[in-house]
């Protein structure tokens, strides 16, 4: 398989460019990255549209992958529950090697094709639920086995890949394939690879997010009041959704809890 993702740069003498040059070749790059996600847009919204009406039944979304990529599903998942005041198990991220590789690097923990599934099996992985591998190359031996044995299980596959004919490809049933070309600095996909992983892991989880009703216009109602910066936030919605005073917002959320539930009691 010729992997776009290990193609050579299209720049050269990278240790000869004066830091100006290397940084603006680095954004004129990043700049196709949208435009490769742009172009997937049909395929995420499918992805979600299976996902939604899985999760209002009860179901889950995971995301599986090493290195890289499995940290960016970690941090996708874990923002969720704050930003919109859902439990920790609605969406959870796995990575090759467990928690310990979100800091470190785990040595060959990517390469086990049956330890995904054993990952999975702790949180009683079952049809409802939904599982997108996350692998900028498409061949993590990790994420390809999680999702083949996810298949013979009913249960539904996605992957986000920036390789075109990945062997990851053909155990998802909604592949989304973002094609950024060739890496800045040769094959270290942990740059416009991981930004299109990222960009798409906002998209799925915001947008499934808003269609389960976590999101009112364009607030987050159901934020986690967990720093002083949210607290404040969450008063002036209240203000403005209320028309009341400062003071009397922050009271109104204090005694509720969450901006939601200060709207649904203000009268």
């Amino acid at each position: 398989m010729d992997k776009i993702t290990e193609k050579s740069s299209l720049y050269r003498h990278l240790d000869k460019m004066s830091t100006n040059e290397i940084l603006i070749n680095m954004n004129n790059e990043d700049q196709k990255v949208a435009i490769a996600v742009r172009e997937q847009i049909m395929d995420i919204e499918k992805l979600v549209d299976h996902i939604v009406p899985k999760m209002k039944e009860g179901g889950r979304l995971f995301y599986i992958g090493a290195g890289t990529s499995g940290r960016l599903g970690v941090l996708d998942a874990s923002e969720c529950p704050p930003t919109f005041g859902v439990p920790h198990d609605w969406i959870v991220g796995l990575i090759a090697g467990g928690d310990i590789a979100i800091r470190k690097s785990v040595e060959h923990a990517e390469d086990d094709e049956n330890q995904a599934i054993k990952d999975l099996e702790e949180y009683n992985i079952g049809t409802l639920d939904t599982v997108v591998g996350i692998a900028a190359s498409g061949t993590t031996p990790y994420v390809i086995g999680g999702l083949r044995e996810c298949q013979n299980r009913k249960i539904s596959t996605g992957c986000i890949v920036c390789n075109p004919g990945a062997p990851v490809i053909e155990y998802s049933d909604y592949p989304i394939i973002a094609q950024v070309g060739p890496e800045f600095l040769t094959g270290s996909t942990r740059m416009k690879s991981g930004t299109a992983q990222k960009l798409i892991l906002n998209m799925i989880s915001t947008s499934a997010m808003i269609k389960l009703g976590r999101v009112v216009d364009n607030k987050m109602v159901d934020m986690q009041l967990s720093n002083i910066k949210l607290l404040d936030r969450g008063t002036k919605m209240v203000m403005q959704q209320c028309n009341l005073h400062y003071d009397q917002a922050k009271e109104l959320l204090l005694k509720h809890g969450s901006v939601r539930k200060a709207i649904e009691n203000s009268n």
